[in-house]
């Protein structure tokens, strides 16, 4: 059982990375991004194909896409999704579907549909011995320690500094806050940048860990929907805490035969937005 939450702990941790950037554009726009998996995937890609240009230096690939990421996120906000913004989410939903296939298509036609990942020359392969009986990956735990510290970070933005305020802000009532005098469709943009920022830590980390391609975008947010609903919309330790319970009942799953592991998370999923469709740790208000 030891084994058992401990690697569903470490699982629940890349979860929590492909969970938040949808966490924080729920809970500032109300939007739902159907295109978070492929952005994920296009992120590794990214990763994949700076690596190759920096000469084989992965990490310092990752850094220089983080960047682009923030610009791209608040370019597709500012000029695209904020025109979708309003009480119907329907118009959202198709831009970002149709995003998805734009994604997944164009992947496709540069990287042809052989799976690829990250060369970390045996990073991702180095264990670290908790005793006797129990080994963990080393990446694994630098996943986890990621994913932690971005929700902490998150947190902290929230609750401390102007530009957190000004997120809450829009949130709660968009039309109060610009009474006030903030620009929402900017501090929109803002929430998207740093939404992808962490949808490209995600598909880095992902690169690294095993291989992509270009169709695993869907399943990716399917495991991030299923950690936002599981631990509440808009809540960013409710989105950890989702991802962990996620992770550690695939892992169950995955004891019991190897064919349950996902079947066996879908169903807590089920479970959970039967029994409390707001999730177990929502997000509160004021």
């Amino acid at each position: 059982m030891l084994d058992i939450l401990v690697q569903g702990i470490l699982l629940g941790g890349l979860y929590t990375l492909f969970a938040l950037g949808q966490s924080l554009m729920f809970g500032v726009m109300r939007l739902t991004n159907t295109a978070q998996g492929d952005f994920i995937i296009l992120g590794a890609f990214a990763v994949i194909a700076g690596t190759g240009i920096a000469g084989g230096a992965p990490f310092f690939a990752a850094l220089a896409v983080l960047p682009l990421a923030f610009g791209f996120g608040y370019a597709l906000q500012r000029y695209v999704l904020n025109g979708t913004l309003g009480k119907d989410p329907l118009p959202s939903l198709v831009v970002t579907f149709g995003l998805s296939i734009v994604i997944q298509n164009m992947l496709l036609e540069l990287f042809s549909a052989d799976p690829r990942s990250i060369e970390t020359d045996g990073f991702n392969t180095r264990g670290l011995a908790l005793g006797d009986s129990l080994s963990v990956g080393v990446l694994p735990l630098v996943i986890l320690a990621v994913a932690v510290a971005a929700t902490a970070a998150l947190q902290w933005l929230f609750a401390r500094t102007a530009l957190g305020r000004s997120f809450r802000a829009v949130s709660d009532d968009r039309e109060i806050a610009e009474l006030m005098g903030l620009d929402a469709r900017k501090v929109y943009a803002f929430a998207t940048a740093i939404a992808f920022v962490l949808i490209a830590v995600a598909g880095a980390l992902q690169g690294m860990r095993t291989t992509v391609s270009p169709s695993d975008g869907p399943l990716l947010l399917l495991f991030a929907f299923e950690a936002v609903i599981i631990g509440g919309m808009g809540s960013f330790w409710g989105t950890l805490a989702g991802a962990m319970i996620l992770g550690i009942t695939q892992q169950i799953g995955f004891r019991l035969d190897p064919g349950w592991g996902i079947w066996v998370g879908h169903i807590v999923f089920l479970v959970v937005l039967v029994l409390r469709p707001q999730g177990l740790f929502p997000k509160t208000r004021g």
